[in-house]
């Protein structure tokens, strides 16, 4: 398997998991609805450890341009290869949406809510305060990040396994997400993560939904901005530090 198709492969695993078990908990009529935010945090992680268990020995398992962006920083990673998989992640976030839109089709059919229908494929906020709102984006995404950075260990020489989130395993990263989604994660969705969220957002604008409704393009940037800044500075301050 290629980086690339790891990357696009790993990222809609992650979608799929994890935007679904936002439908399961929301949409109308399923099994788990209104089983709550632990439910919705759990299934993040789980999504998180399928994703780079698959993609891990391949790409790495960044899954998030943010984290790719992230690592070229600090030098961990070729600048070179950032808009393959940033574009890679992109087209799994596309797919993974896709497939949580024809699971629950008929769920979506049901439900009459939009800001339900919106919340299965992105993020919105709690309390819309833009500059809350960012800088909550820009702490979850350090967490997340800065972390990554430790946890990853020592080097890796084997040149066909990129440096990246697989170098330790998926359950490390996975209880990082975990833990972000529960201590930080009720202000805005914490997206953490630019294409988790804008790929869904532009399928959720594309896809014929009943109830659909906005896709809120105006808090759109929030979820690309913040992780990316939150990223930026998580590696800046490492490079500092190591």
């Amino acid at each position: 398997m290629s980086p690339f198709i790891a990357e696009l492969i790993g990222t809609m695993l992650l979608v799929l998991l994890g935007d679904g078990v936002v439908a399961n908990v929301l949409l109308n009529d399923t099994k788990g609805n209104n089983s709550g935010w632990i439910v919705v945090t759990t299934g993040w992680g789980l999504a998180v450890f399928v994703g780079i268990t698959v993609a891990g020995p391949y790409s790495g398992a960044h899954l998030n341009p943010a984290v790719t962006i992230g690592l070229a920083i600090a030098g961990k990673f070729a600048w070179a290869n950032v808009l393959p998989y940033i574009l890679a992640q992109m087209l799994g976030a596309f797919a993974g949406a896709f497939l949580v839109w024809l699971m629950y089709y008929d769920h979506f059919q049901r439900t009459n809510n939009p800001s339900s229908v919106l919340a299965v494929f992105c993020t919105g906020p709690a309390v819309r305060n833009y500059r809350s709102n960012i800088a909550s984006e820009v702490i979850g995404a350090f967490v997340l990040v800065f972390t990554v950075f430790y946890v990853t260990g020592a080097e890796i020489t084997n040149s066909k396994i990129p440096i990246g989130l697989g170098s330790v395993g998926a359950l490390p990263v996975a209880f990082l997400v975990w833990a972000i989604g529960l201590s930080l994660g009720g202000t805005t969705g914490y997206a953490i993560n630019p294409a988790r969220d804008l790929g869904p957002r532009i399928m959720h604008a594309v896809l014929p939904i009943k109830s659909k409704g906005s896709s809120d393009w105006a808090y759109a940037w929030i979820p690309i901005a913040g992780p990316i800044i939150g990223a930026a500075i998580a590696a800046l301050i490492y490079l500092q530090l190591r």
